[in-house]
């Protein structure tokens, strides 16, 4: 599939836990689009996927055991009226025609998602274009990706996560788009650190003439430490532009090697960079994005940008820096952002859940932050934890909008429930008014130990529904409806983002 195939590996994502296909087993068919709006580029992709039932018993969930890409659209350059403002109407026209492409109207998708991502996320009308396809295109997740979100994602959707947890490795996803590159360093298939950094394609953009149509900062804060000052209306020469793709790599790989950095390097970061981390840690590297399809030359033409050089160059430093097999090929390069929309997972909490109020349900599409919380943790372990899960999704504190899903680990005794629930109680928004919820998922049966504390002994100033025995995951959204029965169990629907996870090899 590639020019050169000694100087990268194709690498087995497949799953090795596929539901097999029971006769007589119930089923149900969704159809799903995703919509990605970034920076440089906007696309779209329909899917088709078929759920069935996980076992025998009429309270088992449902899983996805299919799906099948149906359409992707072509690829269309973002289109902007000025240097703040994305085109709505060419947007709107693109993803109306890609509906047609595709044999597709609004009301015959069942579930979906929309991201904003990169430099498009600071334009001045983003929120109302997310709220647009919200409301139009079908049953809609609906996302603004800040950095760490949209890492996340592509760390998902390129297949480095399914590999990390296949083979117990650590892998490193490289994800390049327009305006930002975002690093997820994931082991044994768990999320262990993530970083942006402000290097990408379309920092500079130019015309057919190499007459500059685009500026960002950070492009002027790279081309003045080059020597160079760079404007709109002014001309770039090829030399500017392949110093600029090598200083970018530079940069870069500063930040995936770990350590001190540049203070070139540490202006541009966007997070933290990586910590407690060497390049020799790295058992495979993956690159995702818009960037990615230079850098594995699955593409060839130019779009303006700095694209191919600076694919061309990382895809060097790669082969210089790296063993053979360590560079591997990704299951999905500039879709990975949003590869799925919605997968369905229907599940039940039962009596040991709290619920405060019966008021605040039934709710919908709330997100949500995984944490993991052992008995060892101290307060403030505990609080750094919560607020690291938070952070992936590029929020300070717990809001209404977002579940908090802890996996507790150790026995819980009294002293264990009371120091999480502090912690909790430490990382909530208190700028929210009193009425404003909190959702909280457990995977061990101390909801409503945890909820009792949080509203009784500390005083709680707001509606806790806490649940427990539901399984949800980074990238997940719930929505939970009103209890029913006698035994009032709670109806929990997890809509989780898919992606691919086909093998690469061949």
């Amino acid at each position: 599939m590639h020019d050169d195939e000694d100087d990268h590996s194709h690498f087995d994502f497949s799953d090795a836990d596929q539901v097999e296909d029971i006769e007589g087993i119930e089923k149900f068919t969704l159809y799903s689009v995703g919509i990605d709006i970034g920076s440089s580029t906007t696309h779209s992709i329909f899917s088709r996927i078929v759920l069935r039932r996980e076992g025998a018993g009429l309270s088992a969930k449902f899983v996805v055991t299919e799906r099948d890409v149906l359409y992707k659209s072509p690829i269309m350059l973002t289109p902007y009226l000025t240097g703040t403002e994305i085109d709505t109407e060419q947007v709107k026209t693109f993803i109306d025609s890609s509906y047609k492409a595709a044999g597709f109207t609004p009301e015959d998708v069942d579930t979906g998602a929309v991201v904003i991502t990169g430099e498009a996320l600071k334009k001045e009308n983003a929120q109302p274009i997310l709220e647009y396809f919200s409301a139009e295109s079908g049953q809609f997740i609906c996302a603004s990706a800040g950095p760490m979100h949209e890492a996340l994602l592509a760390a998902f959707g390129s297949g480095a996560v399914a590999a990390s947890k296949l083979h117990g490795t650590t892998v490193l996803d490289v994800d390049m788009g327009g305006g930002t590159t975002k690093l997820t360093l994931i082991k044994g298939g768990e999320i262990a650190q993530m970083a942006a950094v402000e290097v990408g394609a379309r920092l500079i953009a130019y015309d057919d003439d190499m007459t500059i149509t685009r500026v960002e900062q950070p492009a002027r804060t790279i081309m003045k430490a080059l020597g160079h000052t760079v404007e709109v209306g002014g001309k770039l020469t090829p030399e500017q532009r392949d110093a600029f793709a090598a200083k970018e790599t530079e940069i870069l790989f500063d930040v995936i090697n770990g350590g001190s950095l540049d203070p070139l390097t540490a202006s541009l970061l966007l997070t933290d960079g990586l910590v407690n981390h060497t390049i020799n840690d790295i058992d495979h590297i993956v690159f995702s994005g818009g960037v990615s399809e230079y850098i594995y030359k699955r593409e060839t033409a130019t779009f303006g940008d700095i694209g191919p050089w600076l694919g061309e160059k990382v895809r060097e430093q790669s082969l210089a820096t790296f063993n053979p097999g360590v560079l591997i090929t990704p299951t999905e390069g500039i879709r990975a952002t949003v590869i799925g929309a919605g997968e369905y997972t229907l599940q039940a909490s039962g009596s040991t859940s709290y619920i405060s109020t019966h008021d605040v349900m039934p709710v919908r599409g709330i997100q949500v932050a995984r944490a993991f919380i052992t008995k060892e943790q101290t307060l403030e372990e505990m609080q750094k934890a919560l607020t690291a899960a938070l952070s992936k999704y590029d929020v300070p504190s717990l809001s209404s909008t977002m579940a908090l899903a802890m996996s507790v680990a150790g026995q819980p005794d009294y002293r264990y429930i009371r120091t999480l629930a502090e912690a909790i109680d430490s990382i909530i928004d208190k700028s929210e008014p009193a009425d404003a919820p909190i959702f909280l998922v457990l995977d061990v049966d101390v909801a409503k130990s945890l909820g009792g504390i949080l509203k009784e002994e500390i005083k709680l100033d707001r509606a806790v529904v806490a649940i427990d025995g539901i399984e949800v995951g980074d990238l997940d959204y719930i929505d939970i409806g009103k209890p029913m029965g006698v035994s009032e169990v709670i109806p929990v629907t997890v809509k989780s983002l898919i992606f691919a996870v086909r093998s690469t090899s061949g």
